[in-house]
């Protein structure tokens, strides 16, 4: 195992690297919150911290430097003062755009990925492990071991946990195909289906950000362990109950228990069907204020002396988004300044809001999180961060929660309507419900807050509908923020029942399980496990050798660099190459949306590089043993500069 010696000291995250700056002021997250800002990890924190190996500077003979292809932000700056002196508004809105694309470059390369729970040089190798066990992960080298702990001793079903890694970069070629999680339970190995997303390179480590779901129904401590380096891997493809479909934020997302549809204008949340008997449908009717009405208003703002509501549900596309798309999870995520009426007439930079959904297999629940943050300071008559509207009359009664955890039904009293933490509705006859637990809730730089949005059983035009307000005062200094993460569930509810099942849920979610790094149990015996880890072709059984497989496609360049003779394996493009008796099936994605014809590579177009270059399938099929070669195009995950290989960045001048 390699020591911290082995790894150059360097800062911890968040913290330099040794390595080019994009921007030369600090505009690092600009173009979006670091994930661990909106959603910090319910783990124990690593008690070191990682010193990246900086990569080595190289550059191919005649290739000049990074900045000779692009222009620093600095510089852009000053063209965009310049066109805006002059009014040259065009050059000026053309050199806005342009500096989006250079923070959204920058925020690639620099932005902080956080503090893993493992660290990069905590590994164990497989060969290590236990004969029994050894066997059954065949194919994979290296792993890292967890525990979760219960704080509360609960039975529990199964939740996502969520916890950040870093790997050493030369012990994994692509983490998303190779990463798998195994559950020790009783001596046996079980895979668990997990997803990975959110991976970053940074210097000599790579990082990302893992999903497994878990349950405790025996309360006690579980040990998983997190299995990697197998160039082999491909993409897993667990089979879920959660579907995702459409383009871009505007989605429609289900599973067993609901599905929700996604406004196709700015990624709202427009309407929600319960799976259940008639399958009631969620909605808001009516024409909105003008804008496509949805189930949630939130988040929105009145500014001084009641002149004007500013709201993201007035956005005619979203500003910036993020959507990460998966087996276990379908991540949503929006952010930028609210709109007005009249739009862009005013355009106040001053509440930046950013909210995220979270869909999750398996579960009657979904998560919304939200970061409000005043940018300037400003005067706000009002200000809501949670308001559902539902049309009709679905709902019979009202519940809600103080502080205390129990649930009430009825109108909410006096003592309690500025301490609220779930509400709700029911129907009494149907036995439909939807009910918010408001788990995170806190402001910096405020006063204390309201936890109101007592629900309302008839609210006028609509049918029902609870409005959260949580401003005691008017003045929003600059830098203060506003937080909160709430679940949202849709289960059969009954008088009876209902309440102590509610109860119970929402401990579980204020209280989920923890996740820390572990050591191997030594004082369990290890026996053999079902099956095995791999799949056909994922432990050096390739009836076609899958390094020769990439070793060919370093012959298909991309001819629009025309001296970095860069081929698409050293690009980053190349996700996933499986194999099916003679048959080999490729998963490539296009550097972006401005190219999206896959062809170009499949089939070849003009090439221009000082070397030869195949197209991908007439240099596949010259490979050994292929009879037909299948190439499927994604954009899930998007490709980013952290695809590139070492090569690929010395080709480019990073």
């Amino acid at each position: 195992m390699p020591t911290k010696e082995n790894l150059t000291s360097g800062s911890a995250f968040p913290g330099p690297f040794k390595r080019r700056k994009f921007l030369g002021i600090g505009l690092t997250g600009l173009a979006g919150l670091a994930p661990s800002k909106i959603n910090p990890l319910r783990a124990q924190p690593a008690t070191d911290k990682p010193n990246p190996k900086p990569l080595a500077a190289v550059n191919t003979a005649g290739e000049t430097a990074y900045w000779d292809h692009t222009d620093r932000f600095e510089e852009k700056m000053k063209l965009l003062a310049a066109a805006w002196q002059r009014k040259d508004f065009r050059l000026a809105r053309a050199l806005a755009h342009s500096l989006r694309s250079t923070v959204i470059q920058t925020q690639a390369e620099e932005d902080s990925p956080g503090t893993p729970l493992v660290e990069a040089a905590d590994y164990a190798t497989v060969e290590g492990l236990p004969p029994a066990w050894r066997n059954w992960a065949r194919g994979w080298k290296y792993y890292k071991a967890l525990s979760l702990n219960d704080t509360l001793n609960l039975e529990r079903s199964e939740e996502p946990i969520e916890i950040l890694l870093s790997f050493l970069t030369e012990q994994v070629t692509s983490l998303g195909r190779e990463v798998r999680v195994a559950r020790v339970s009783d001596g046996v190995l079980t895979e668990v289906p997990c997803q990975v997303y959110r991976e970053m390179r940074r210097g000599g480590m790579r990082f990302c950000t893992l999903m497994f779901m878990a349950g405790n129904p025996t309360r006690q401590r579980q040990t998983f362990l997190v299995l990697y380096g197998n160039p082999d891997a491909e993409l897993p493809g667990y089979p879920t109950d959660l579907v995702t479909t459409g383009e871009g934020f505007g989605l429609d997302i289900e599973n067993a228990f609901f599905k929700a549809s996604l406004s196709r204008q700015m990624g709202q949340l427009e309407r929600l069907t319960l799976k259940r008997e008639h399958g009631l449908e969620l909605f808001s009717g009516g024409e909105g204020h003008g804008e496509p009405p949805g189930l949630d208003w939130a988040h929105d703002y009145v500014d001084s002396a009641g002149f004007q509501k500013l709201r993201v549900t007035m956005w005619d596309t979203c500003p910036d988004y993020e959507v990460v798309r998966g087996p276990l999870c379908t991540i949503v995520r929006r952010w930028g300044f609210p709109h007005s009426a009249v739009h862009p007439l005013f355009s106040p930079s001053r509440l930046n809001i950013d909210v995220e959904y979270r869909f999750y297999a398996g579960l009657p629940w979904f998560h919304k999180s939200a970061r409000m943050e005043a940018v300037k300071s400003f005067e706000a008559a009002a200000l809501r961060d949670d308001e559902w509207v539902f049309s009709g009359h679905s709902f019979t009664d009202s519940v809600w929660m103080g502080r205390d955890g129990k649930l009430r039904t009825g109108p909410v009293d006096a003592q309690h309507s500025e301490d609220l933490w779930a509400v709700g509705f029911y129907n009494k006859d149907s036995k439909d419900s939807f009910i918010a637990f408001f788990l995170e809730h806190t402001a910096k730089g405020l006063p204390e807050l309201r936890h109101s949005g007592a629900p309302t059983l008839s609210y006028r035009w609509h049918g029902q509908l609870w409005s959260r307000s949580p401003l005691p005062g008017k003045h929003v200094p600059a830098g203060a923020v506003l937080h909160e993460k709430n679940a949202y569930v849709a289960l059969p509810f009954t008088v009876a029942e209902g309440p102590r099942m509610i109860e119970e849920l929402r401990r579980r979610l204020v209280h989920p399980l923890v996740a820390s790094a572990a050591a191997v149990p030594k004082d369990g015996i290890a026996k053999e496990s079902v099956g095995r880890l791999a799949r056909p072709g994922e432990a050096g059984d390739s009836p076609i050798p899958k390094e020769a497989l990439w070793d060919a496609l370093r012959d298909c360049k991309d001819a629009q660099l025309y001296k970095a003779d860069i081929n698409v394996v050293d690009l980053g493009l190349v996700y996933d190459i499986r194999v099916r008796g003679d048959v080999v099936h490729v998963v490539m994605a296009m550097p972006h949306r401005g190219r999206p014809r896959l062809g170009y590579f499949t089939n070849g177009s003009i090439s221009v590089h000082p070397t030869p270059s195949l197209p991908v399938r007439e240099r596949l099929m010259k490979v050994p043993g292929v009879r037909m070669v299948v190439v499927e195009q994604t954009w899930e995950p998007g490709w980013s500069s952290n695809r590139l290989t070492n090569v690929g960045r010395g080709k480019l001048g990073l």
